[in-house]
């Protein structure tokens, strides 16, 4: 199950959820909507189907180098039934397996900032409330 890698400065989000075609084009359509830029690469394909954080894990150790993603954002249940659409961060690198939420209105923020190395994903991660979720660097 190799990782599919953007060829750009945009973020991968995978859908892991299939249970409602239309909460996915929600997710998509509020993820473009928060930025003014395209932030995502989306990718919703079945054999990616509830696939959890270790299989993420364990497929990117198995991949060389040069190949490896560094950080996803995963299109989960939580994503899709949450009004927020709040999207699973995954570090795949630095801290291996560490996850933070990302709702909508924060995710151009944190989705660029990882894409360009401007910000380390524990910098969010680190940031995120009692709940597991960014919800910017002041809390609001």
């Amino acid at each position: 199950m190799p990782l599919p890698h953007p060829d750009d400065l945009t973020s991968l989000v995978l859908r892991t959820d299939f249970g409602d075609e239309g909460a996915w084009d929600a997710v998509r359509a509020a993820l473009d909507a928060a930025g003014e830029y395209p932030h995502a690469t989306y990718i919703s394909d079945l054999r990616f189907a509830d696939v959890d954080v270790q299989a993420l894990l364990d497929e990117e150790a198995a991949t060389e180098e040069d190949d490896q993603i560094v950080y996803m954002f995963l299109a989960d249940a939580t994503t899709m039934d949450d009004p927020g659409h709040p999207v699973l961060a995954v570090d795949l690198s630095d801290e291996p397996g560490r996850t933070f939420r990302v709702p909508v209105q924060w995710f151009p923020d944190v989705a660029a900032n990882l894409s360009i190395a401007n910000m380390d994903f524990a910098d969010f991660a680190d940031a995120a409330d009692e709940s597991g979720t960014f919800c910017g660097f002041d809390g609001g």
